[in-house]
């Protein structure tokens, strides 16, 4: 635990003119996190994913779903991995295909990762990445930390729809938001000068 809000203090590191505006890094940089990540939110869930795995559809759900949190748990040290599950997953990286998956039903999957969960089809998009909503900034699926983004692009940014968990609007202020895409910036997009986030509050 921290003795002062986490944000009070960071700045805005990432500025890209009629785009985005970044922060919530703790060193700064666009290389920190909390010490942990959590899942995205981005899609709501469709039907239950049981049994036979017949199109290549199911086969990514089910990877995204299964592998990738119990290849992550394990830090990619095959030491720790299935065989058969890494095996699987090397054919899938060098296919570029789900259809290595399509030897077994789902059941198989998740007792052998030990998942405790339920696998669903993807539902609909739970909120665009329009302008003024705040994001979540990852460097992949599910590798949400601290770090978010507020659109500033008048379009939005639809080619980011369903990569990055939508959790806010901008209601009052945007005014604010342009200022800071405004200012002069150096190496990496990050402001010459200090953006701070001086009070974060949650109510």
């Amino acid at each position: 635990k921290t003795k002062k809000p986490f944000y009070d203090g960071l700045i805005f590191h990432r500025v890209i003119k009629d785009f985005m505006i970044q922060g919530g890094c703790p060193f700064g940089q666009g290389n920190g996190d909390p010490g942990y990540k959590f899942e995205d939110e981005t899609y709501g869930n469709g039907a239950e994913i049981t049994g036979e795995i017949k199109d290549e559809d199911t086969a990514m759900r089910v990877f995204q779903t299964v592998f990738v949190p119990y290849l992550q748990s394990n830090g990619g040290d095959k030491t720790k991995i299935d065989k058969e599950i890494m095996d699987i997953t090397d054919e899938c990286m060098k296919t570029n295909s789900g259809k290595p998956m399509m030897k077994h039903p789902v059941e198989y999957y998740t007792e052998k990762t030990k998942f405790s969960g339920k696998v669903y089809q993807q539902g609909n998009l739970i909120a665009p990445v329009a302008y003024g909503t705040i994001c979540m900034a990852n460097s992949g699926p599910n590798t949400n930390g601290s770090q978010f983004f507020i659109v500033t692009k008048k379009e939005g940014a639809d080619w980011l729809n369903g990569k990055h968990t939508v959790f806010g609007r901008v209601i009052e202020g945007m005014d604010v938001a342009h200022k800071i895409e405004n200012v002069e910036k150096g190496a990496q997009d990050k402001p010459v000068t200090d953006v701070k986030m001086i009070k974060v509050r949650v109510e």
